[in-house]
């Protein structure tokens, strides 16, 4: 299987090349994937393609693919535990003159260093479906059926509620958590319509507010009326009402002694980061979701 798409990182820059980046994994890809995008994220205006080759567990796979590697020569980053199916790829690779990168040897030959211990070459063995890989599934049904104020009356169940105004990136973040295994809820802040009781009281979850600047929030608003073919002028993107949300439901926040975050300038990534520091906090230890 291939998966095949173009990732320009910002304006692109006509000095640098176009590069055919493909990655192979005996597994799903999702940690190979990851790191391909931390690192291509230094290289502003790189045109790269990305040729994706997940669940490559044999050497007639391999070979399958290879005629598609050879078509479109680049660079080649794996993840396989296969001793035998490492070597062809390096040999096949080498006989293309294509640079081949096993992307993890280094930290795992660092740690076999510290502790002492040969690691198991056992493929795809981080995705091993354990109690916590239940979980993490456990946590996405949770917080899909909980988002944007519904199921209220199941928010005790949840590890963090997130509060914010209307496009705040509560549901995206909510997301990202569920995929770390924390069962999340999120409700909107409408001046006009004011939360369940329910939310004030709440025992177990942390509750997290969030907010950002009222002129970014106008920006976000405006672009998401226009993907959506409706007129981009109306109360919802008026610059005066909303100052006057984010002020309410700042005043919420404070009032019932929540924890803020502004991610007027965060990514998910790091407001998702944010949230699971307080959440530690908030549990009195660094361990994660469930205790």
């Amino acid at each position: 299987m291939v998966y095949e798409a173009i990732h320009p990182q910002g304006p692109h820059n006509p000095a640098m090349p176009r590069l055919h980046l493909h990655l192979l994994s005996d597994s799903t890809g999702e940690t190979l994937e990851m790191l391909a995008k931390a690192a291509l994220a230094q290289f502003e205006g790189a045109d790269v393609i990305r040729h994706f080759w997940p669940m490559v567990r044999s050497l007639q796979h391999l070979d399958r693919i290879m005629g598609d590697i050879g078509s479109n020569p680049g660079l080649v980053f794996y993840t396989l535990a296969n001793q035998d199916i490492r070597s062809r790829l390096e040999e096949r690779c080498r006989a293309l003159g294509l640079p081949v990168v096993p992307v993890l040897d280094a930290a795992v030959e660092a740690l076999e260093a510290a502790l002492g211990q040969h690691p198991k070459a056992r493929p795809g063995s981080q995705h091993i479906m354990n109690e916590a890989y239940f979980q993490r599934v456990d946590a996405i049904h949770y917080t899909i059926a909980h988002d944007d104020g519904v199921g209220w009356e199941n928010w005790e169940e949840a590890d963090i509620v997130l509060a914010g105004v209307s496009r705040s990136s509560k549901t995206p973040t909510s997301i990202y958590l569920a995929n770390r295994g924390y069962k999340v809820a999120n409700i909107p802040i409408v001046v006009e319509s004011p939360p369940p009781n329910a939310l004030y009281g709440l025992k177990h979850p942390l509750v997290v507010g969030l907010t950002t600047a009222p002129d970014r929030l106008v920006q976000v608003r405006r672009n998401r009326l226009l993907s959506l073919n409706q007129a981009p002028e109306t109360a919802y993107v008026d610059a005066e009402r909303v100052a006057r949300e984010v002020q309410y439901a700042r005043r919420m926040f404070a009032d019932n002694g929540w924890p803020v975050i502004d991610v007027t300038r965060r990514s998910i990534e790091e407001t998702a980061a944010a949230v699971i520091n307080l959440y530690n906090e908030y549990r009195g230890h660094g361990e994660g979701p469930g205790a």
